[in-house]
């Protein structure tokens, strides 16, 4: 994805923190859909937190990188892992 690339989180995906989890549940229409509650890390929560529909992915990686001790290749390979993560569940959309 291009650093300047804006993401939303998807309405239909509940997020809540639990004994300091991040769980993000996905809204069904009814309980036969439900098969799947996600948790989340300490820094995918953060990212988490950072995805408002405003910041683009350059702006969230640089508080990202300001918040954790990484190198920027562990930064940019985490980064990325957790993005294409949240978009294949689809718990976050391109804006």
């Amino acid at each position: 994805m291009k650093s300047n690339t804006v993401l939303r989180r998807n309405p239909d995906v509940v997020s809540r923190v639990i004994a300091n989890e991040t769980v993000l549940l996905p809204i069904y229409r009814s309980s036969e859909e439900l098969n799947c509650i996600y948790t989340l890390n300490k820094s995918a929560s953060r990212v988490w937190d950072l995805i408002d529909g405003r910041r683009s992915l350059d702006a969230i990686r640089r508080r990202i990188a300001d918040e954790f001790a990484a190198t920027e290749a562990h930064l940019q390979k985490e980064l990325g892992k957790t993005l294409s993560e949240l978009l294949e569940i689809k718990a976050v959309t391109k804006k």
